[in-house]
């Protein structure tokens, strides 16, 4: 097929082919995308198009399915966005929630035990500045430390175990 032909044949629909894409995709740009896109597939396989019959409807079939293609590509990308912002909603709900119940936790320690994990893993103070504020020994710091310590993890081990049991029913 010459330039010439592909003119007179295949370029006069454009105007035809943007009108039916911009019905699909209501957006004049993307409409004009597919067009230029359909354009420059026909004018590389202008040698097959003489096989056609009736052209036109090739064409305009065509546009139909390059617009379904790009909707539902858009669809799928504008899916996994929303998965994605639903998955980093539930994980931040969670840390809150996670959070929430080791403040608990730690509310719950005897009052030295309380005292001692906040200077140390909130403040982030030195055993022996503890030790000095809290007029104890360095040894008792890191036994109540210790035993704050252990007794928030073996409650968010019970929470983390509820929550698995939960899940599976």
């Amino acid at each position: 097929m010459t330039q010439e032909t592909f003119k007179n044949t295949v370029f006069i629909l454009k105007d035809e082919m943007y009108r039916f894409a911009k019905r699909f995709v209501m957006s004049s740009d993307e409409a004009e995308d597919v067009v230029q896109d359909l354009m420059m597939k026909f004018w590389q396989k202008r040698d097959e198009l003489e096989q056609f019959g009736n052209f036109k409807s090739y064409a305009l079939k065509s546009v139909r399915n390059e617009c379904l293609n790009r909707l539902k590509h858009h669809d799928v990308k504008i899916g996994f966005a929303d998965m994605q912002l639903h998955r980093s909603e539930l994980y931040s709900m969670e840390v809150d929630n996670l959070k929430e119940h080791i403040v608990g936790f730690i509310n719950q320690l005897p009052e030295k035990q309380k005292l001692v994990i906040h200077l140390k893993d909130v403040e982030e103070y030195d055993v022996s500045e503890i030790s000095e504020m809290l007029e104890m020994e360095e040894n008792a710091v890191r036994v109540n430390l210790m035993r704050a310590r252990q007794k928030v993890k073996e409650q968010i081990s019970q929470l983390m175990s509820y929550e698995k049991r939960s899940i599976t029913r």
